[in-house]
């Protein structure tokens, strides 16, 4: 039985699926991941827990599934981005793991601006300041851990990192090359040798670039006996985990439009369009190489930072009542939200959520914003609450669907939505109604790591082409927009917008407050 594994690390958990060569699923896992945020702008994994999480998982699949460590023919990682772990000449980790939502290098951020110049490095990189790629993030470290600094001899990502201790080799695949950012120059794929100088970076600590589907190493002895593989598997370069999901999903082709609500909110738009993505709009999104001919094809990819995150929330802080009716064989604590929220009408009577939680990326670029209810009373429920959440990252990501309808960029409707909350049919419904657009879901919602087994099986040739995951990809549950509803969230979307007008200011002074 010739099989594929995908292994995916989220920002809020990872998963591991095994595929047969002919596209069906023979096993899934799945284990949440710890976020760590012991400062308001840290936020972090123990870096120290990727691998036995890789551990747990294969041998988990392996003993609930029928295949055997020798029937696995090829393995892909994937992983959330930007993200940066740090890895010593014994490819330890040292100290923790950056995900995607932290926020601490502002300096760092300034001082490039001030001294190397924003035009210049988006010029090259093609990825704003405003966020923290990766070697935003090593010039934190420089200055202030440079002890652990001196000890680093790789700088990667978290499926990096993966597949390194599979291999034994420091990679990085074209599509997360360019979440390292400043220095790397996306239209040459390679790092910028004379603007690492002027940072002083080694460039010995950057990793080997590789296409998505090439081959890197093979799993080692010592990999093997952990996870309870048989050596020598190949194991491709990989991808970021949400071209992971969407090609999992079909989406292969210029214009193929799909969506996740995992940690962050998100959608991606295929296209084969430099200009684009060097332009004032495209310089407002989050660009980078897709998956299938990682060289000449690029996603653009709008992102509300703490889109899924924000029921994770709810689920953690305001739902006590529903995770013990879960944990005493109830339904799903997020069940139970929806079935709360869903006979709120839209607009929530009056209650309106900025969801910036952890700052906000596409378009607005303000890692001081912060969550917000605004028009709060004593007549809103925990229900007008969790649909006022799902309302409010419909409108952040909206945001950035009506720029990018601006630029006119290939859509293939309707938008297929994935991971996370898709699976919500409230939440879709609310999607389709603010953007205006019709909306399916994925039948086969396993998501990302199904995507990285894909990827495997082109790697290694057990699969002839992509071609194979849209003839694979089912979709259910068509939804068609609500124009009475869509008006409606038009009014709100526009206050929406005008409360993160009057705020913006405030929040950058309650954050000097804050660290004062």
């Amino acid at each position: 039985m010739a099989s594929l594994l995908g292994i995916d690390f989220g920002t809020g958990g990872a998963k591991v699926c095994l595929m047969d060569s002919g596209g069906k699923v023979l096993g899934y896992a799945f284990e949440e991941l710890e976020l760590i945020h012991r400062y308001p702008d840290w936020s972090e994994h123990r870096a120290s827990e990727y691998w036995p999480v890789v551990c747990r998982l294969v041998r988990h699949i392996l003993k609930s599934s029928p295949v055997q460590p020798d029937d696995i023919k090829g393995i892909a990682v994937s992983s959330a981005l930007p993200s940066m772990v740090m890895v010593d000449e014994h490819n330890q980790p040292i100290a923790n793991a950056y995900n995607l939502m932290d926020k601490r290098a502002r300096d760092q951020v300034q001082w490039l601006k001030n001294e190397i110049g924003e035009d210049r490095i988006f010029r090259l990189s093609g990825y704003r300041l405003e966020d923290h790629p990766v070697l935003v993030n090593v010039l934190w470290e420089k200055q202030h851990r440079a002890d652990s600094y001196s000890s680093i001899a790789k700088i990667l990502t978290i499926d990096g990192y993966v597949a390194l201790k599979l291999t034994g080799v420091a990679t990085v695949h074209y599509s997360a090359a360019a979440f390292y950012g400043v220095a790397y120059n996306m239209r040459q794929r390679e790092f910028d040798e004379v603007l690492l100088d002027e940072l002083e970076i080694d460039a010995d600590v950057l990793p080997t670039l590789f296409n998505c589907d090439d081959i890197i190493g093979e799993v080692t002895q010592e990999a093997a006996s952990d996870c309870g593989l048989v050596p020598g598997i190949p194991v491709a370069a990989g991808q970021v985990d949400c071209n992971a999901a969407w090609l999992g999903a079909g989406a292969i082709k210029v214009g193929d439009f799909q969506s996740n609500l995992g940690t962050v909110g998100n959608f991606g738009i295929i296209h084969k369009n430099l200009d684009y993505m060097f332009s004032d709009i495209g310089r407002l999104m989050i660009n980078f190489p897709y998956t299938v001919d990682s060289k000449h094809t690029f996603v653009t990819a709008p992102t509300t930072l703490t889109g899924g995150q924000c029921m994770r929330w709810i689920r953690d802080q305001l739902a006590q009542h529903e995770l013990f009716l879960e944990s005493n064989g109830g339904k799903s604590v997020y069940d139970q939200l929806n079935v709360i929220a869903a006979p709120i009408p839209p607009g929530s009577e009056g209650l309106i959520t900025l969801p910036f939680f952890m700052g906000e990326r596409t378009p607005l670029w303000d890692a001081d914003a912060r969550a917000v209810l605004f028009g709060l009373t004593l007549s809103h429920t925990k229900g007008h609450i969790v649909r006022s959440m799902m309302e409010g990252v419909a409108f952040a990501l909206y945001d950035s669907f009506r720029l990018i309808q601006e630029a006119d960029l290939k859509i293939n409707y309707p938008m297929v939505l994935n991971e996370g909350g898709a699976v919500s049919r409230l939440w879709r419904q609310i999607i389709s109604d603010v953007f205006n657009v019709p909306i399916v879901l994925v039948k086969n919602r396993v998501g990302a790591p199904y995507g990285d087994a894909i990827l495997a099986g082109v790697a290694t040739g057990l699969l002839p082409d992509y071609s194979v995951a849209k003839a694979w990809s089912k979709t259910i549950e068509p939804i068609e927009p609500n124009e009475v509803n869509h008006k409606i969230y038009q009014e709100y979307y526009q206050l929406f917008k005008t409360i993160y007008n009057h705020l913006k200011t405030d929040f950058r002074s309650l954050r000097e407050l804050r660290d004062r």
